[in-house]
């Protein structure tokens, strides 16, 4: 079992360069898998998650050559229409195959969704929309397995999500742009990342045009071919390496980004009195001084993202006064505030009030039954100290190596796998900017 040693402490000061967006590059690897040609990607994060994925498409009967950060995907033909349990298992966005395997064999077997557990997360509405589009699908709970067919293949229809889903709108697409007819997506996901794919798609052959109102209209067509495409800089990349400079009271310059998808996030460093320089050639962040206290509230873009949450709050615990965080899209994402509190934060939980819930909360607050509070107090500022750490998912990882970074001592963290599945050479790119962090294996 790996874990990480960190000596707390140092200031984080220079410049670092953050690679493609982890949410980019695994849906990408599912859009090449609409096209018998070959697709090649650069900019791709090396990390375990997209290995897994690569696994996935090798599977079933593809090819993933990888050449230093970009990779050519070839899924000629299908060598099964089955995705394996135990790999489905390890990554959530293993069902989004749904697509390319209804789109060209017309049939799918597709496991539960693993990942991160930070909620119940159903896909059920992207089951609704499948159905939708002539797709026979059920859930055995024998074998884990959903059962697809689409017996006279995908039929474009007008669709409305009932809640904003980023990976719903995705698979929506992806499946979309083979489909007979046209697709109309409504109340669809607004993120950047979304974007990004739709561009990959049309540059593939397919015809997706963004209108008003949250709408994307799709015109199916017989075949997509071969494309290259770049993945833009991750926005949570950005995020971790921003709040780094700040806690640890550093100067970091992160290279090659746009403001694009970050305002929500710049605007609030900004108004907590926290540095940032837009540059021609990327963005600097930097400590000031004493940080004032905030109200966030997570939503939907071009809402504050539900992923920097735990970087904020570990921010928050070095702010003068009470900040307070809502979290309205996942109903269990606060799962690494025990663990900052071992390291002495001073942080509540607490029940908004909240006059229409179903109208706020992004997730099926019904299934939620009052068992989670969504909202947090944080009262600062606290000097954190060594601990003992559990990382729990993703994001909480990350959030619990800034804690140690800003903290008084050594702290251990430990399940350190969960940030290898976003996070590539994390430690060593923290020790270029002067961090202290051995990694070792017991």
């Amino acid at each position: 079992m790996n874990k990480l040693i960190i000596k707390g402490g140092y200031k984080l000061k220079g410049e670092v360069s953050v690679l493609g967006s982890k949410n980019v590059a695994l849906k990408i690897l599912v859009a090449a898998c609409l096209t018998s040609d070959e697709v090649i990607v650069k900019n791709v994060p090396l990390i375990s998650d997209f290995m897994i994925m690569a696994e996935i498409i090798h599977n079933l009967g593809g090819e993933v050559k990888f050449n230093d950060h970009s990779v050519s995907i070839r899924l000629e033909n299908f060598a099964s229409e089955k995705i394996s349990l135990d790999k489905a298992a390890e990554i959530r966005t293993s069902y989004m195959f749904l697509a390319p395997l209804l789109a060209r064999l017309r049939k799918a077997v597709i496991p539960n969704p693993g990942g991160c557990r930070i909620g119940a997360r159903p896909i059920d509405r992207i089951v609704d929309g499948l159905e939708k589009m002539g797709v026979n699908i059920r859930y055995n709970s024998k074998d884990g397995y959903f059962h697809a067919l689409a017996p006279q293949g995908l039929v474009g229809t007008t669709y409305k999500f009932s809640k904003s889903t980023h990976t719903g709108t995705e698979t929506m697409l992806l499946a979309a742009v083979l489909a007979k007819g046209k697709t109309v997506l409504e109340n669809a996901a607004e993120e950047p990342e979304v974007d990004e794919l739709i561009d990959l798609l049309n540059k593939m052959g397919a015809k997706i045009v963004r209108g008003a109102f949250r709408k994307i209209t799709i015109e199916g067509v017989k075949k997509l071919h071969s494309a290259e495409f770049r993945i833009a800089p991750d926005r949570n990349e950005v995020v971790t390496f921003a709040v780094a400079a700040l806690i640890t009271e550093g100067d970091i310059f992160i290279r090659d980004i746009k403001t694009k998808g970050l305002e929500e996030f710049l605007e609030l460093v900004k108004f907590c009195g926290g540095g940032v320089e837009e540059k021609e050639n990327g963005i600097r962040f930097f400590y000031k001084g004493e940080l004032r206290p905030s109200d966030v509230a997570t939503s939907f873009y071009p809402g504050f993202m539900t992923d920097w949450q735990g970087p904020w709050t570990v921010l928050m615990t070095k702010a003068n006064g009470q900040s307070t965080i809502h979290e309205t899209v996942y109903e269990n994402r606060f799962t690494y505030v025990e663990e900052l509190k071992k390291m002495g934060a001073n942080i509540k939980f607490y029940k908004p009030e909240v006059k229409s819930p179903e109208d706020v909360y992004n997730f099926n607050i019904k299934d939620d039954n009052n068992k989670n509070l969504h909202a947090i107090k944080i009262f600062g500022p606290t000097v954190l100290h060594d601990a003992v750490l559990t990382i729990s998912d993703l994001r909480a990882g990350a959030s619990l190596v800034l804690a140690a970074l800003a903290a008084r001592g050594e702290s251990v963290l430990l399940d350190v796998e969960h940030l290898d599945r976003g996070y590539e050479q994390f430690e060593q790119r923290l020790n270029n900017l002067g961090a202290n962090i051995v990694r070792a294996v017991d």
